[in-house]
């Protein structure tokens, strides 16, 4: 399963925030990832420079083999928490295609 992590201008998309991202991502998806040819996740901070509490943004894409991508988004006050939210509705979106597929086969 190849993980991309790419982020908008207003997140620093370091190697180390790369690697803590591709490790909540692998870890959340770990029973699916026989069935994932790729996942791309997408950060924004589309509120960065206003006042207050910002939100951060996770969109997840995953490329199944044979099917059409998956796409999720989850907001929350970080990064990581995000990045796990997505993940988590990616886990439960998978699970119902790959249920369904195997129940037609």
């Amino acid at each position: 399963m190849d993980i991309e992590v790419s982020t908008d201008n207003s997140i620093d998309g370091s190697e180390h925030l790369t690697a803590v991202i591709k490790d909540l991502v692998q870890q959340e998806l770990t029973y699916q990832q026989a069935h994932i040819s790729r996942i791309e996740v997408h950060l924004s901070d589309p509120g960065s420079g206003t006042a207050g509490e910002t939100e951060r943004h996770c969109m997840l894409e995953a490329r199944l083999k044979g099917q059409q991508p998956v796409v999720v988004t989850h907001v929350a006050l970080t990064i990581e928490l995000a990045t796990k939210g997505a993940a988590s509705k990616m886990k439960s979106a998978l699970g119902s295609i790959l249920g369904k597929l195997a129940d037609h086969h």
